[in-house]
């Protein structure tokens, strides 16, 4: 008979370590990282938002952080333009619009959409948060914001010069009180939403402001 081999002893020596991983972790999520650390700086403004606590709220190691955004200051700069930078999107879309009423609906609609966009994906308007009386040596926020509405501003307005220049809207129609009036609104319904108001109550209150303005639009007299 043939005798059997020994069986090898199993070996003891530890099973090499796996190799450590650097940068963002397997379950980064960039879009949801931004929406939570705009929560943060909305509410304490960027001084008062230390790095610790984005990297608790975050989940994210700091040299994850920095991997991903550079810096704090580069991650409060994102999530500034991600979310402002909506209401640019807004106003650039509506002015394509070929009938100017539709113009002013759409920028009054759709602003108010995006003023009262749910808490699980909107972290608040940028407008009257703690960040707009803070800054960081990247990204002054209340100049941003206002070259923001001074843009959006001059969108309207052009548009409104060209309906008048084709003969779109009544004799007499002033181009810039009309952009002031809209611009009037529009800030008024964000203060509105911040308030607390409802979404069907500023939608319906910007159709009927709407409404009324394209009734002046073909008929000054009304």
């Amino acid at each position: 008979m043939t005798a059997r081999a020994p069986t090898p002893a199993p070996s003891l020596a530890p099973a090499p370590a796996p190799a450590p991983t650097r940068g963002r972790p397997r379950a980064f999520d960039r879009d949801r990282v931004i929406l939570d650390a705009a929560r943060l700086f909305w509410r304490r403004g960027y001084s008062g938002t230390s790095t610790r606590a984005l990297t608790a709220a975050l989940g994210l190691s700091t040299s994850s952080l920095y991997a991903a955004f550079g810096s704090k200051a580069g991650l409060f700069e994102e999530t500034v333009r991600t979310y402002a930078e909506r209401y640019r999107e807004i106003y650039q879309q509506a002015v394509t619009e070929d009938d100017f009423g539709t113009v002013i609906e759409r920028i009054l609609i759709d602003s108010v959409h995006e003023f009262t966009q749910p808490d699980s994906t909107h972290p608040g308007c940028l407008i009257s948060s703690a960040v707009m009386t803070d800054s960081t040596g990247t990204l002054d926020t209340s100049a941003y914001v206002a070259e923001l509405h001074r843009s959006n501003r001059q969108l309207l307005l052009t548009r409104a010069e060209r309906a008048v220049q084709d003969g779109d809207l009544a004799d007499g129609i002033s181009a810039t009180a009309l952009t002031e009036l809209v611009q009037t609104l529009w800030h008024g319904l964000s203060v509105r939403s911040n308030l607390g108001a409802t979404r069907a109550d500023l939608i319906e209150a910007a159709q009927l402001a709407n409404e009324l303005i394209r009734r002046h639009l073909t008929d000054p007299a009304q």
